[in-house]
């Protein structure tokens, strides 16, 4: 996120239209780069890796593991910039809804088509499964590190047709969404400490050995003992507990928007 808001820094002084145009080359194009691989531990190597490819380096002490690679997000970033161009106070609400609908509906429609032929989008390929339910599995298991062409058409089409249906007078009920909504970045924080807690008093609660959620020791030591009811119990509990820091932050923020720098967290 962060070296993509650079890019996008310099990126936004182009004409909009450019800015499209780049983003829409690097969200459609960078899957051609998937057959290029530098080995070794290299400079170059590394630079790759950050760029486009999720890769551990022993550098003797410590290892880097590059695993979000930032050539994917810089284009999404950059299409994300010119669609937030639909929400300025001139354009009409029924026309940003339709614009956003049939964006949406579109990205949903090339995901099934291009996942369809098996050809082009993504690392991992899909087959037939043992069942139904098995092979549709295997059509949406695609690659999110980095993200891929057909992960971002799957994630991001649902979500636009999400805004596009939702965007409606909230009601009481929803109105402490907008807390969330406010301050992203400050929750997205905010809960990986507090899962991360957790998880230390699951794996005590479980009788594993919670040294292992020490991130130098990895997380992959855990095994989970909880139904999906719990799994969901667990993730309610979560949103409940974050959000009175996130209102707190959001009046925080609406009170004092002369600290500019508010506005990235």
């Amino acid at each position: 996120l962060g070296i993509s808001m650079i890019a996008l820094a310099a990126l936004i002084h182009l004409p909009q239209k450019l800015v499209l145009a780049i983003g829409l080359l690097i969200f459609f194009g960078h899957n051609l780069l998937d057959s290029i691989s530098i080995e070794g531990n290299s400079p170059k190597a590394f630079a790759w890796a950050v760029m486009h490819v999720s890769k551990r380096f022993d550098f003797g002490h410590p290892n880097i593991n590059a695993q979000y690679p930032v050539l994917p997000w810089i284009g999404i970033m950059a299409l994300g910039y010119v669609t937030g161009g639909l929400y300025r106070k001139e354009v009409d609400q029924a026309k940003r809804k339709k614009y956003l609908l049939i964006i949406g509906v579109a990205a949903i429609a090339l995901f099934i088509l291009i996942r369809a032929t098996n050809i082009y989008g993504d690392f991992s390929k899909w087959s037939m499964q043992s069942s139904t339910s098995f092979s549709l599995m295997s059509f949406i298991n695609t690659t999110k590190y980095p993200p891929s062409l057909l992960y971002s058409l799957m994630t991001l089409g649902p979500a636009l047709v999400f805004l596009s249906l939702m965007e409606r007078p909230l009601g009481t009920w929803a109105k402490p969404l907008l807390h969330f909504g406010r301050v992203p970045m400050f929750f997205y924080i905010l809960h990986i400490f507090l899962i991360h807690a957790l998880v230390t008093v699951a794996m005590i609660f479980t009788g594993q050995d919670w040294h292992n959620t020490i991130i130098r020791n990895g997380m992959k030591y855990f095994h989970p003992q909880f139904s999906l009811g719990t799994v969901y119990l667990v993730w309610i509990s979560v949103i409940l507990i974050l959000y009175p820091l996130c209102k707190w932050y959001d009046g925080y923020k609406t009170s004092h928007k002369e600290k500019w720098w508010l506005s990235y967290l």
